[in-house]
């Protein structure tokens, strides 16, 4: 027992003379502050920079909304246009200007339809990309 007990002194003794001198306690002080203050730089750095993202992307929001509504309001104004109303009136209630006369087509034929279909077809098929270019080139 009394052999534990000198140890326990002498590693007492060795601790406050060696270890807790006020050189190393101010070191120890120095080096928590250290990361004390590198860590809180850290969070806010990468706080400011989400909150930054954050106004970014509600800026480009904001553009692109400021946008929307521009183009809505064009469009409106369009619609008031005589241009528009007349447009419109020809199309839906079949109305015309005096002296014009209305010719009114009948659908197309099923032979007239397989006829442009077969020439959309001839004209789709897959060529060469060098074939693409020297049509596009030469016509």
């Amino acid at each position: 027992m009394d052999k534990v007990k000198t140890q326990l002194r002498r590693f007492r003794y060795y601790t406050k003379k060696d270890f807790l001198t006020i050189h190393n306690i101010a070191t120890a002080a120095a080096v928590i502050l250290g990361l004390v203050f590198t860590y809180n730089a850290i969070t806010a750095t990468t706080r400011n920079w989400e909150l930054e993202q954050k106004m970014s992307d509600r800026k480009l929001e904001s553009a692109r909304l400021q946008i929307e509504v521009d183009t809505m309001e064009l469009e409106q104004q369009y619609y008031n246009t005589d241009e528009y109303q007349e447009i419109m009136a020809r199309k839906k209630q079949n109305k015309m200007l005096p002296g014009e006369t209305m010719v009114i087509l009948p659908d197309n034929s099923e032979k007239a339809t397989k006829k442009y279909s077969d020439v959309d077809s001839q004209t789709s098929k897959k060529r060469s990309n060098f074939e693409e270019w020297l049509d596009f080139l030469f016509g």
